[in-house]
């Protein structure tokens, strides 16, 4: 066993060797970040400059495919003069507005129902067969018997969103309960923990992590839902909006609203990461989250 000037050598050296490991990967992960960024501007650069000189060309027709000149033109007609409808932020508002509440709705649903459910095997086997047939439902039958039950208002593209959301979380919440270790279950138990105690401290966070990864569907699901609905019977909305480019043989009007949803659902998706970063701080970071090919 090595002692004096040579051990001294040895432990000042380990801290600087782990500072110029974890610099390494430092630079490795900012490497792979700018590489992905560039990637991902490149591909845009593609196929919107692709599209636009195959639509100037003629070799593909703008009339039928539209053009991304002509997108952004459309927006900015939308933004200076509005739509047949009203203003455009209007439009968004109504659309966001239904899908917000259609997730609220059938997020708290299905996080409720997949508990309960997962918990209780009883009511399982009983009401079971009957979510499996609803889920099986075309939902743009939904959407039109939704129309007909509570008109063309917001309430309809509601219930519509609503029911897309609560099948998404009541499946992941129901396997995640399921999925839950039974000896925690049984050692709480043991510990002279209520039912509702059990669910609380140790169901509800071990299923976290299936719920909270259904979110990222579910949003996407709310805002089809609002959108389909407004296609089939409304006032206002995107969906409404879509329709009337769609009737007046518009594809620039199709792609600007689609483009204008595609904005509201990566902006969700981004919120979502955050919130679920933040319920998920208490897990360790996967392998493939915490090692970046």
């Amino acid at each position: 066993m090595s002692s004096g000037p040579e051990a001294v050598a040895a432990l000042q050296a380990a801290p600087e060797e782990e500072t110029t490991i974890a610099g390494r990967a430092r630079q490795r992960r900012l490497r792979r970040m700018l590489l992905v960024q560039a990637a991902r501007v490149a591909t845009l650069v593609l196929v919107i400059g692709g599209w636009q000189l195959l639509t100037t060309w003629k070799v593909v027709d703008p009339f039928f495919f539209g053009q991304p000149s002509g997108i952004v033109a459309r927006l900015l007609d939308w933004g200076q003069h509005g739509t047949s409808y009203g203003t455009l932020w209007q439009q968004v508002w109504v659309t966001m507005q239904e899908a917000l509440l259609g997730f609220g709705y059938g997020v708290a649903g299905g996080v409720v129902f997949g508990i309960l459910l997962g918990q209780v095997r009883f009511l399982a086997d009983v009401i079971g067969p009957y979510i499996k047939a609803m889920n099986a439902i075309p939902r743009i039958v939904l959407g039109s018997i939704f129309v007909v039950w509570l008109g063309l208002g917001t309430t309809s593209k509601v219930m519509l969103a609503a029911v897309l959301v609560f099948f998404v979380v009541f499946f992941n919440a129901f396997q995640g309960v399921r999925e839950v270790d039974r000896n925690l279950i049984a050692n709480a138990r043991i510990l002279g923990a209520s039912r509702f105690e059990v669910i609380s401290n140790v169901v509800l966070p071990s299923a976290l992590t299936w719920i909270t990864a259904s979110l990222h569907v579910a949003f996407g699901f709310s805002v089809i839902g609002a959108i389909v609905g407004e296609v089939l019977g409304a006032q206002k909305g995107l969906g409404l909006v879509i329709a009337t480019a769609q009737n007046n043989f518009d594809p620039d009007g199709v792609f600007a609203a689609m483009l204008i949803i595609a904005v509201i659902a990566l902006s969700a998706e981004w919120l979502i990461g955050r919130l679920e970063r933040r319920l998920l701080s208490w897990r360790p970071p996967a392998p493939t989250e915490a090692l970046p090919v």
